[in-house]
């Protein structure tokens, strides 16, 4: 019963901000320069989200038919959005606001789920060691600058940390850690379930918070796994079993603000992908990176937008819709709610669509964005084809007549209403 919320829900937000908004260089750009913590706090002296408005950000996703929200309330950085009694380096600290707070009031206010991505690396920390994914990895010293860290202490203060989010904010719905690595490289060591004590941190997320649903990046299993920027190509299991899984996306490859970053999926290709997420009976989770001020960037707004007047018209394809056991045709998938099948055509036919296996079994076909009835026939495997007449399809095939001209929407679904 903990996930059928989210097994309903389909789509979700993801939010990443932080101090890597105000550098606008992706949100790694500590990693990938190599900046010292010195050189890092100029983003800490100078921010200042007078534009970030979770109000205005809740009322965004509930518009693009989103039922979730995720925001990044500490990512590698290290620098927590909420007023932490175990460090300074903090938005409180920083700018006087606690953006937790808001953002929490924020989406309960709308009515929609609140869910919390907390990174459990730090490079802040001065007792988190150098390993192959930090940013001091190249320096000469660094046995002689992890011989003075303790994991031990980092490790109270990441459990710590976590005890003041699912204490301090009331009923969370959904946590999403990040991440492990426990592999070697480049001669240094990764970080497994022992750095975190994966086992003991679940356990207490299990007892402050026993309705929200985990990720499975603490390295241990948990509720839902999350494949990460692409697209699996059928439902996901593991020995035999069905697995819970959400796609996480970006929009243009970088989580955080990015200013110089064009390359921007289109709202077709990011609807295609939702929909071909929740026909294999999963979530998507498509991400926004407030800009420095934290406003979100105009080009996510009108890609939400339209994002959000595809959904309306659709919305029943989606949410609560899952996975169908029938074979969809060559121009796109199914998903399935209830006595609803519903067909989302990736490319447009030239008047028919075939639908192997349905004939008898549709009592009703309709395109969804206008409710506009469509004319059904079963197949005729005798039919020979020529000149004008198109050979018979196989027994069993229902075929599904369509206007020429192809619908105005970003992705058209064909209803299809189910008989016994």
């Amino acid at each position: 019963m903990r996930q059928q919320w989210f097994d309903e829900a389909r789509f979700g937000m993801f939010v990443h901000f932080g101090l890597y908004s105000t550098a606008a260089r992706h949100e790694w750009v500590q990693n990938y320069e190599r900046l010292t913590d010195a050189e890092y706090r100029q983003y800490f002296d100078h921010f200042d989200p007078d534009r970030f408005d979770a109000r205005a950000l809740a009322r965004q996703a509930k518009r693009a038919g989103m039922r979730y929200v995720v925001l990044t309330t500490k990512h590698h950085e290290g620098f927590a959005l909420w007023d932490s009694a175990l460090t300074d380096f903090t938005s409180v600290t920083a700018c006087g606001r606690d953006l937790v707070r808001e953002y929490v009031d924020a989406l309960r206010a709308e009515g929609l789920r609140v869910g919390f991505y907390h990174s459990v690396i730090d490079w802040h920390h001065p007792d988190f060691t150098i390993d192959w994914n930090h940013p001091r990895r190249g320096d000469d010293d660094i046995a002689a600058q992890n011989a003075g860290r303790d994991m031990g202490r980092y490790r109270e203060f990441l459990h710590g940390q976590v005890r003041e989010l699912l204490t301090g904010y009331g009923e969370i719905d959904y946590l999403f850690f990040d991440f492990t690595y426990p592999e070697p490289r480049e001669g240094l060591a990764g970080k497994g379930p022992e750095d975190w004590a994966a086992a003991e941190l679940l356990a207490m997320c299990r007892e402050l918070q026993p309705n929200m649903l985990v990720n499975d990046r603490l390295g241990i299993p948990a509720d839902f796994v999350t494949p990460e920027q692409y697209q699996p190509t059928s439902p996901l299991t593991r020995d035999g079993e069905p697995l819970v899984w959400e796609a996480c996306q970006t929009m243009n490859g970088s989580w955080g603000y990015h200013r110089d970053n064009t390359d921007q999926k289109s709202v077709d290709l990011l609807v295609r992908m939702l929909a071909d997420s929740v026909s294999m009976n999963g979530n998507m989770l498509l991400n926004i990176g407030p800009d420095g001020r934290g406003a979100i960037a105009p080009r996510d707004t009108a890609a939400l937008d339209e994002i959000g007047e595809w959904m309306a018209l659709h919305e029943r394809a989606i949410v609560g819709a899952g996975h169908a056991d029938f074979t969809p045709p060559r121009e796109g998938v199914y998903t399935r709610g209830g006595d609803r099948l519903y067909l989302h055509l990736f490319t447009w036919p030239l008047g028919f669509v075939h639908l192997p296996g349905l004939a008898g079994k549709v009592g009703y076909a309709r395109l969804l964005h206008d409710g506009s009835w469509l004319r059904t026939t079963a197949a005729d495997p005798a039919q020979v084809a020529d000149l004008m007449t198109p050979e018979g399809e196989p027994e069993g095939t229902l075929t599904v007549h369509l206007p020429v001209a192809r619908p105005d929407v970003v992705l058209p679904v064909v209803e299809l209403t189910l008989i016994d």
